[in-house]
C-alpha cells in the first residue's frame, strides 16, 4: 500500500510564516565587519546560548577588549582568531519568530574567494559589506560580480561602519549609487541599500537612532521579509544517482532500487522516465522514501527509485522525465571563476564533476577573461589565474547531460578537479553569462561574450 504525502511547504512563493526558510550568505572585503555583522544578528535577536557568550566574553576579556567581540561567535577557527580574519566558511543557524534561517560567513580576503563561491552557491540573497570609508573595492565587485554568476536571486548592500563617518547620508548615497550601477551593468536587477554599524547595532536589528534621514528596513527586517520562492520545486525534475541498492534479502529477493537526493522538481509513479546519458526509458514503478513506498517525491527529498524494466543504470546517470530530457553533450561551454593557486591553461587535462558523475576532459579553449574594474572582455588570455572570471569550452570524455545554469542552478554547475591531487580548480556555471562589454582596442573574433 503507498500513501501520498504533501508538501510540508507549498512549491511556490508564499506567506511569511515560522516554516518560511532562508539561505543567506555575507560577503566583502577584509576588516569591512562581516563576522562582526553576524554576531550582532545573532545576539541581538537573542539566538546566542549563554555559554557561547560567555565563552566569547572570556575569549575577548583575554585579548585586552572591554567589550565582546562578537566577531567571535563565527570565527571558529584558531587562525581566525590569532589573524583577525575569517577563513573558512562559517554556517550558522538561526530562527526569529517570523522565518528560519542558514547563514554562511564567508571570507574577504582575496586568498580564500573560493569560500566565498561555496557559500553563495545555495544562497537565495547575498550580504555584500562595504566599508563606509572605503566605499566600492575591488573585491566589492569581485563579490557582486559571483553573486550575479550564481544567480543570487536578492542583494543587500550593506554600508557598514556609517558611526566612523558621523552617520553622514552623503557618504551613504555615493556608495549606494556606485554600486547599484555597477550592480545593473551586471544583471542584477535590484539591490537593497542599508547604511549600518555591526559594531554598535545601528540598523542591525534596531532601527538606529542617529540615521533619522533612512527610512528603510533594517537588515534583519528585511531578511524577514524578503520573499522567498522555492523556483528547484518549478524546475525539470532531476534525480543523480548516488547508489545502486540491492539488500538481497529473502523478503525481496530481486529488489533493485537507484537512491540520490532529488536535485530539482517531482516524481510521481508511473511517469515515463529516462536514464542519461544512456538514454534508456523506463517508467517508474515505485518510489521508497524513508523505508516507505510514497505515490509522489519532490526536491529536496532523499528517495529510492524503482524501475519497470530491468536496464543499466550505475553511479553518475541521471534520472529525468522523458517529456523534458535534457541534451547530452561532449561540449560543454561555460563561465567559470577559478578558485585553485595555480592556473587554469589551455590544453590542461582535468576531472569534471557534474552531480554524483565525473569524467575526464581536456580545456580546449579560453576565450574570454572578464575584467571587474570596468566589465570589459580580454579576448583569449591563454590562461585564468586565482579568482578569475572567464568564459571556457571544455571537451569531456563522456557525454554530460548538463542544464543550463539559467535553469537549474544544480543542474547546471560543476566543478574541474585536478586529476593528480584531487584540488579544486574551477568552479563552472553552464551557459551563464554576464553583461560585460569589449575591453579597449579588442574584440573577441569569437563572438563570446558575458
Amino acid at each position: 500500500m503507498t500513501r501520498t504525502t504533501e508538501p510540508a511547504e507549498p512549491l511556490s512563493a508564499e506567506p511569511l510564516s515560522s516554516t518560511t526558510l532562508l539561505r543567506f550568505a555575507t560577503a566583502g572585503s577584509v576588516d569591512d565587519g562581516k563576522s562582526t555583522l553576524v554576531g550582532r544578528l545573532l545576539h541581538d535577536s537573542k539566538s546566542v546560548l549563554a555559554d557561547q557568550l560567555e565563552a566569547v566574553e572570556r575569549a575577548s576579556a583575554s585579548r585586552g577588549q572591554d567589550a565582546p567581540d562578537l566577531a567571535l561567535l563565527t570565527d571558529g577557527l584558531r587562525a581566525e582568531r590569532e589573524q583577525g580574519i575569517t577563513i573558512d566558511v562559517a554556517y550558522r543557524y538561526f530562527a526569529t519568530p517570523r522565518r528560519r534561517f542558514i547563514l554562511a560567513d564567508t571570507p574577504g580576503h582575496v586568498q580564500y574567494t573560493r569560500n566565498m563561491v561555496t557559500g553563495a552557491s545555495t544562497a537565495e540573497l547575498t550580504v555584500i559589506l562595504v566599508d563606509a570609508r572605503n566605499g566600492v573595492v575591488e573585491q566589492t565587485r569581485r563579490h557582486a560580480a559571483i553573486a550575479a554568476l550564481l544567480r543570487v536571486p536578492h542583494v543587500v548592500l550593506a554600508v557598514n561602519k556609517m558611526d566612523l563617518v558621523e552617520y553622514r547620508e552623503s557618504v551613504f548615497a555615493a556608495i549606494a549609487e556606485e554600486f547599484t550601477a555597477y550592480a545593473g551593468e551586471l544583471g542584477i536587477p535590484e539591490v537593497t541599500a542599508i547604511p549600518i554599524s555591526a559594531l554598535a547595532g545601528d540598523n542591525v536589528v534596531e532601527p538606529s537612532a542617529h540615521m533619522d534621514w533612512y527610512g528603510g528596513p533594517t537588515v534583519l527586517e528585511h531578511l524577514e521579509t524578503v520573499p522567498v520562492s522555492h523556483d528547484l520545486a518549478h524546475c525539470h525534475a532531476r534525480l543523480p544517482v548516488q547508489y545502486v541498492i540491492r539488500p538481497q534479502t529473502a523478503e525481496h529477493p530481486d529488489y533493485r532500487g537507484y537512491a540520490g537526493q532529488i536535485a530539482a522538481g517531482s516524481f510521481r509513479v508511473g511517469d515515463p522516465v529516462t536514464v542519461l546519458p544512456s538514454g534508456r526509458t523506463t517508467r517508474l514503478a515505485g518510489i521508497d522514501l524513508l523505508g516507505e513506498p510514497v505515490d509522489v517525491a519532490w526536491t529536496p527529498q532523499s528517495v529510492t527509485l524503482l524501475l519497470e524494466d530491468d536496464i543499466d543504470v550505475s553511479r553518475g546517470d541521471l534520472i529525468v522525465p522523458s517529456a523534458d530530457a535534457p541534451a547530452t553533450t561532449q561540449d560543454v561551454e561555460a563561465t567559470v571563476c577559478h578558485v585553485a593557486d595555480q592556473p587554469l591553461g589551455l590544453g590542461q587535462r582535468v576531472l569534471l564533476k557534474h552531480g554524483t558523475r565525473t569524467v575526464k576532459a581536456i580545456v580546449k579553449e579560453i576565450p574570454s577573461r572578464l575584467a571587474l574594474d570596468d566589465l570589459s572582455l580580454h579576448p583569449h588570455p591563454g590562461q585564468l589565474a586565482a579568482n578569475d572570471i572567464g568564459r571556457v569550452r571544455i571537451r569531456t570524455a563522456e557525454p554530460l547531460p548538463a542544464d543550463e545554469y539559467a535553469d537549474s542552478r544544480r543542474t547546471g554547475s560543476f566543478i574541474l578537479i585536478d586529476p593528480h591531487d584531487g584540488t579544486t580548480l574551477t568552479a563552472g556555471m553552464v551557459g551563464a553569462s554576464l553583461t560585460a562589454r569589449p575591453a579597449p582596442q579588442a574584440s573577441d573574433e569569437d563572438g563570446w561574450d558575458f
